[in-house]
């Protein structure tokens, strides 16, 4: 299992690199589409024990209706669109419900197990965030600086990773008090502050270096800190999915790793998170 994983994660990471920094912004946005879409049919196992065909079909059909009224040229005018702020701030309203499922679990799972459309609509409002706040970063002044939306999308990757291995290793090493047991037994809220530090000694490194002044430093931190935050509720949330739906990867597309949203369960709460706090904030973004 280890070794796939390595041989997967050496596989992944020029990938994702070179989609980042070489890809122009519509080839970026089609292949985010495919992630989007392979996410959609890896939900569709949590809806019920028979993967709903019809979901994925649903979901694309959807984005592709606000990319047909909202090109990804037009995104930044130079503020960003008033339909993605709208889908952020759905973003942040679902992640706090989500919060509230999580800690309430496995009691809250009265309210929507049965449902199929109700577990449908959770995992829209998880995907199409996440779509286009990955997009809207990558294409943050892409016409005057092509990389720049690539390095802050890598920042933000940088944060969940950096969050994910100190909350390994401090778990290994401190973790008593259990984060939410009854969603992932195996997180520890030693590790959730392990983690919590590990990415602030990464975000405080990177605005340093970049001569931040203090004020822009403080701002970078809250915003990566909250999206750490969210990034372990979005862990959990997919976890709690994952549970009720008895299964223990969303899909085995990436061996050793397991499914897509298995991946980037983190970063479905942490992009649209980050993304909002900093345009509330910062007057530059």
């Amino acid at each position: 299992m280890l070794k796939q994983r390595i041989i997967t994660a050496l596989m992944l990471i020029p990938l994702v690199l070179g989609a980042l920094f070489f890809l122009p912004l519509k080839f970026f946005a089609l292949l985010a589409a495919l992630v989007f879409l392979l996410a959609s049919r890896e939900w569709s196992g949590f809806v019920s024990a028979a993967p709903q065909q019809w979901l994925p079909i649903v979901f694309c059909l959807l984005l592709g209706a606000s990319l047909f009224w909202l090109p990804v040229e037009q995104l930044w005018t130079p503020h960003l669109h008033p339909l993605v702020m709208g889908v952020l701030w759905t973003a942040v309203s679902w992640w706090l419900l989500g919060l509230l499922l999580v800690l309430r679990y496995p009691q809250s799972a009265k309210l929507w197990k049965e449902s199929i459309w109700l577990k449908s609509l959770f995992g829209l409002v998880t995907l199409v965030p996440f779509f286009w706040s990955l997009v809207a970063i990558r294409g943050y002044n892409f016409y005057h600086d092509p990389m720049m939306g690539a390095w802050i999308l890598l920042f933000v990757m940088g944060l969940v990773w950096a969050a994910d291995s100190g909350a390994y290793f401090f778990g290994k090493a401190f973790g008593k008090h259990k984060l939410a047991p009854a969603v992932s037994p195996g997180k520890t809220i030693e590790g959730m502050c392990g983690g919590l530090f590990t990415a602030s000694l990464l975000a405080i490194g990177v605005t340093w270096s970049m001569g931040f002044v203090p004020a822009k430093m403080i701002t970078v931190l809250f915003c990566s800190l909250l999206a750490v935050l969210a990034s372990v509720l979005g862990d959990l949330t997919e976890s709690m999915f994952k549970r009720e739906a008895g299964i223990k990867d969303s899909g085995t597309l990436l061996p050793g790793h397991g499914g897509i949203l298995d991946r980037i369960d983190s970063l479905t709460a942490a992009l649209p998170v980050f993304l909002l706090s900093y345009l509330l904030l910062s007057q530059e973004f």
